[in-house]
């Protein structure tokens, strides 16, 4: 039985046949191309998932400090900001930002996080999984569902175009993440497989030209903070979708798009700290390989 689709497309008309969800398609993938029982799959995202939720968690009562020294304690912040009552986003949009941001807090301190794509985009899948969670009360088990929901976009991005910041830019890397974590909130929330799609694409065509300009050739900044926007991206696009907005431009002709346009950036915008935010007059102060002159 072939069930390793190439491209969304064949992902919808699986979901169509089998008259089921994405994250039900991506399960079968990986037991059928693995030949491992569901359980022993399940198991594998169930350690992934809670890798991802103690990293979103830990910084919020103990701040962690970067290598670099450019960023900890932000999540302790907007976490107290939240408890106080004094957030201006909402409930979900500022749970998703803070523990996204705490993520990248773990990452840059040398702690474990799950790379969904990548370490520099570690944030924003369990940012949202965590914010919904807390929110609506899903159960571990609906949200491994979603984690494979995810992985079915993050693994059609790897395919077809790039999740690299070094080839595409930071629409490479928070782009594909924030599709990732879109197309899961929609089926979270009840939405079709087309919706989830839709929700992707969204995110991709919104953060389209984003450039990767590591501040000090660091994973630090401004990754943190466009972990933050790429939660909100999210979550628009899920929002979007589940209202039955529609999406002119498919998935898979997305996706293209981000690959062609990341390979057009300059490599000064491709993670090498030779433009952008990396050689403002501030961020040149950070600068440890000279590209600022």
């Amino acid at each position: 039985m072939n069930i390793d689709f190439k491209n969304g497309k064949e992902l919808l008309e699986l979901c169509r046949s089998k008259n089921c969800r994405i994250s039900d398609v991506m399960l079968l993938r990986e037991c059928t191309l693995t030949e491992q029982p569901e359980r022993n799959i399940r198991k594998r995202m169930q350690t992934a998932w809670q890798i991802m939720e103690e990293s979103a968690l830990m910084p919020l009562t103990e701040p962690r400090k970067s290598i670099g020294g450019l960023i900890g304690g932000e999540a302790k912040l907007l976490n107290q900001q939240l408890q106080a009552g004094k957030n201006i986003c909402g409930s979900v949009v500022s749970r998703g930002i803070l523990h996204a941001m705490a993520v990248l807090e773990v990452n840059t301190s040398m702690g474990l996080i799950v790379a969904a794509p990548t370490a520099g985009s570690s944030g924003i899948v369990p940012g949202v999984f965590l914010a919904l969670k807390e929110e609506y009360g899903f159960s571990e088990d609906t949200v491994l569902d979603a984690m494979f929901n995810a992985g079915a976009i993050g693994y059609l991005a790897m395919r077809n175009a790039t999740v690299a910041g070094a080839v595409g830019g930071c629409q490479a890397e928070v782009g594909v993440a924030s599709a990732m974590a879109a197309s899961a909130a929609v089926e979270l929330m009840g939405g079709t497989p087309k919706q989830c799609l839709s929700a992707a694409s969204t995110v991709l065509m919104n953060m389209l030209g984003l450039v990767c300009d590591p501040v000090g050739g660091l994973v630090e900044y401004p990754c943190q903070m466009r972990n933050a926007s790429g939660v909100a991206n999210a979550l628009i696009a899920a929002e979007l979708a589940l209202a039955g907005v529609p999406q002119l431009i498919p998935f898979d002709e997305m996706l293209a798009t981000m690959y062609a346009v990341g390979r057009k950036l300059p490599g000064e915008l491709r993670e090498t700290a030779m433009g952008g935010c990396a050689v403002t007059p501030t961020g040149c102060k950070y600068s440890v390989c000279g590209s600022c002159g």
